[in-house]
């Protein structure tokens, strides 16, 4: 039977800005990659915690039926927000340690339920190291980010400007 992998990074231009988030599922069987899916979008104002958030969420809503997957990221703040501070979260009323409320409280929830129906082993990598799955997840995410940046106009080189022809 095959493993399911899914790598996740978010991207924001800002902080907060334009962003995006990416997802590549690998399915292996005997160390073989035999199945191979992308996912990727984005948002015109976010922050780099939200889209991390939202790449992980996004692999899992994609799955159609009860799944066992390792879910990959460079985010300690997901990979320890779901395995060590969720469960005190809750029991707060979604309060941190502190008392303030959990930031991103709609995304923690919405991953919460999303992780319910599968056995998720999560595991954290460094980012930009030259893991080529993480390197990849980073691309779509900047690739889901790109519609959502400002297009930038660079000036015509060469060319006089208008009304000041022989000047």
């Amino acid at each position: 039977m095959p493993q399911l992998f899914a790598y996740t990074d978010g991207a924001c231009s800002g902080n907060p800005g334009p962003g995006g988030w990416g997802v590549l599922m690998i399915a292996r069987e005997d160390g073989a990659v035999v199945k191979k899916r992308e996912l990727m979008g984005g948002e015109a104002l976010t922050t780099n915690n939200r889209m991390e958030l939202m790449a992980a969420i996004s692999a899992l809503e994609a799955l159609t039926r009860q799944t066992e997957l390792i879910i990959v990221t460079d985010s300690a703040y997901v990979k320890n927000g779901i395995t060590e501070w969720i469960s005190a979260w809750k029991r707060k009323n979604w309060r941190t340690a502190g008392g303030p409320p959990v930031k991103n409280v709609d995304l923690w929830q919405r991953l919460d339920a999303a992780t319910a129906n599968h056995n998720v082993t999560w595991r954290w990598i460094k980012g930009h190291a030259g893991h080529a799955e993480n390197e990849r997840a980073d691309a779509l995410a900047r690739a889901g980010m790109a519609p959502f940046k400002p297009a930038v106009v660079k000036p015509a080189v060469g060319k006089p400007s208008a009304g000041r022809e022989g000047a």
